[in-house]
């Protein structure tokens, strides 16, 4: 009974990226009403966040080109390494992975982002459908439109495991009006 038991846990090991849920309005899809309430008290609702929220194209008032590469010493690089912006305005931001991998953009609070890098250390093929991140294979590119919240600091960071800790991230700063 116990080899029983053992071979269907491994069996089950390849559910377990898709029980991490798609992005889709977070990862709480595919999770249990207890699980979900918990992670929607340290992440939020997306038309909650401290950042903003997602911005109309027809109000933008400046486009920021974010690229995203490798470098030859093997470090994983945003350029611009800073993004300034005010609370308030609507920003396209195009960015493009001028890479040689996959690479994401993500933007949050510094809190968030560490929480949703620890999730895709564990799931790290996690498919993303959240407003406020991107996804890219190499040589594509894609936006965000989004109108900023609150002044303060927050963070932009690509967090497929090993990209954060190769210097994918920077400070996302937004100014008061």
């Amino acid at each position: 009974m116990r080899t029983l038991a053992a071979t269907l846990a491994i069996a089950a090991l390849p559910l377990s990226a898709y029980a991490a849920g798609d992005h889709d309005g977070g990862h709480q899809k595919n999770m249990g009403h207890q699980e979900q309430m918990g992670h929607m008290e340290g992440m939020g609702h997306h038309d909650e966040m401290a950042i903003g929220e997602p911005g109309d194209a027809a109000k933008v008032e400046e486009t920021i080109v974010v690229s995203m590469r490798e470098t030859d010493d093997g470090a994983m690089t945003f350029e611009p390494s800073r993004i300034e912006v005010r609370a308030g305005e609507t920003v396209r931001l195009a960015i493009t992975n001028d890479g040689e991998t996959e690479h994401e953009f993500v933007m949050d609070g510094t809190d968030e982002i560490q929480e949703h890098k620890a999730l895709m250390e564990q799931s790290p093929e996690m498919a993303h459908a959240d407003p406020n991140a991107v996804r890219l294979q190499p040589g594509e590119s894609g936006e965000i439109v989004w109108t900023f919240g609150e002044a303060g600091q927050f963070e932009f960071a690509c967090l497929i495991p090993g990209h954060y800790e190769s210097g994918m991230h920077g400070p996302l700063v937004v100014s008061g009006k």
